[in-house]
């Protein structure tokens, strides 16, 4: 049995997938911009929580769309994650900017964030690569809704629930980032013996 496998330009930046994945990071300024316009609302929206339910919907499709259309890439590997972390962080702190979220949980996000990079890259040159655990993998999911939920206008007066959805979400995001650490370590340690 042959295989087909479709050939797309630009060295598989340009394929279905990655074009729904970039939708997404174009759609983080959409939503920080709509954040911002309803300060008084503290960031809180219809039309923001429905911003937030596509691109919530993007990051669901894009991996089936990669199967669908043997359409995985490098890239699209790369601009997944990178992605979420546009998004996480690009809205995340513009509902600090409007007094929804506190400003402590968004700051542990972004510490974790930018210290597994760095440890992404130092194992990379190591030639050492650490698959994510099924648990990193919902990560994303649940600080998107988090920030769902701290759009959702019939949460506006119900800052409790945001404030344990952020905060559910710092945990499983350090607690993942320790994984992933653990992980790293011990795969460095079996590499050079």
């Amino acid at each position: 049995m042959t295989q087909v496998v479709r050939s797309y330009p630009l060295y598989g930046l340009a394929t279905p997938a990655n074009f729904i994945t970039v939708s997404r990071i174009a759609l983080t300024p959409v939503l920080c911009l709509m954040v911002l316009a309803d300060s008084s609302a503290l960031g809180t929206s219809w039309a923001a929580f429905a911003v937030g339910l596509l691109m919530a919907f993007t990051d669901l499709i894009d991996g089936s769309v990669a199967r669908a259309t043997n359409g995985y890439s490098r890239s699209g590997a790369f601009l997944d994650p990178l992605a979420d972390k546009i998004v996480i962080l690009g809205v995340g702190f513009t509902l600090v900017s409007v007094d929804r979220l506190g400003l402590a949980p968004m700051v542990l996000i972004a510490a974790r964030e930018v210290i597994i990079s760095a440890m992404r890259i130092r194992f990379a040159v190591s030639g050492i690569s650490i698959p994510a655990r099924p648990l990193a993998k919902w990560k994303a999911t649940v600080q998107g809704a988090a920030l769902l939920l701290a759009v959702m206008p019939i949460l506006k007066g119900n800052q409790l629930v945001v404030d344990i959805a952020i905060w559910a979400a710092v945990v499983l995001t350090v607690f993942t980032g320790a994984q992933y650490l653990v992980d790293g370590e011990q795969a460095a340690h079996q590499a050079h013996g």
